[in-house]
């Protein structure tokens, strides 16, 4: 498990966002990371293969209710 001092240094460091928006860090546990603005949010560490069944998970849930609205 990393400090938190270490997860910030990681979230910070731009080698670890691709595209400036989209964060990549194999050394990051964490599937949900603070955006580098912190008041923009979570992203996901698409590093971690956890992360893509959680996107598929929310992709599926909006696209449910998406449906549903219709």
């Amino acid at each position: 498990m990393s400090t938190i001092e270490q997860q910030n240094k990681w979230r910070e460091d731009p080698k670890n966002w691709k595209l400036g928006m989209l964060y990549y860090n194999k050394k990051d546990e964490r599937v949900f990371v603070e955006k580098r603005a912190k008041w923009a949010g979570i992203t996901l560490n698409f590093a971690n293969p956890k992360s893509y069944i959680a996107l598929l998970i929310m992709v599926c849930f909006f696209g449910f209710i998406a449906a549903k609205i219709k």
